[in-house]
């Protein structure tokens, strides 16, 4: 079932994200404004930082997902595994591959001493 979904992307004076929100029935997302984390932070594995939430004033994609992820691997488990079908796990496995993906442009970016910026 597709949802109807109001969102306002917000940009700063000079046209860079800058948060913004995500609203529909039982959905109310508060996006992060600004990168995180700042390069200096970046001592370690850059995905692992972002996973701390250091900092974050808002949700990140990567967590929306997660939760859409968690959502649906509860229902190929409740109930004895009654609602468990290849559509859910298939889902299941998109949207991994969509967070490994951003991982991925996560670590690029952190390669490129960029990630923390806006700059591409």
């Amino acid at each position: 079932m597709r949802q109807v979904i109001t969102s306002e992307h917000l940009a700063d004076a000079n046209g860079l994200p800058a948060g913004g929100t995500t609203v529909g029935l039982g959905i109310e997302i508060r996006w992060q404004a600004g990168p995180l984390p700042h390069p200096d932070r970046l001592t370690r594995d850059p995905v692992a930082v972002m996973a701390e939430d250091v900092g974050a004033n808002g949700a990140f994609v990567e967590g929306v997902i997660q939760a859409a992820i968690d959502r649906i691997g509860w229902y190929q488990v409740v109930s004895g595994g009654r609602f468990a079908c290849d559509e859910n796990a298939m889902a299941i496995r998109s949207l991994e591959l969509a967070i490994d993906t951003l991982d991925s442009r996560t670590r690029r970016r952190a390669a490129r001493g960029v990630l923390g910026t806006h700059k591409v």
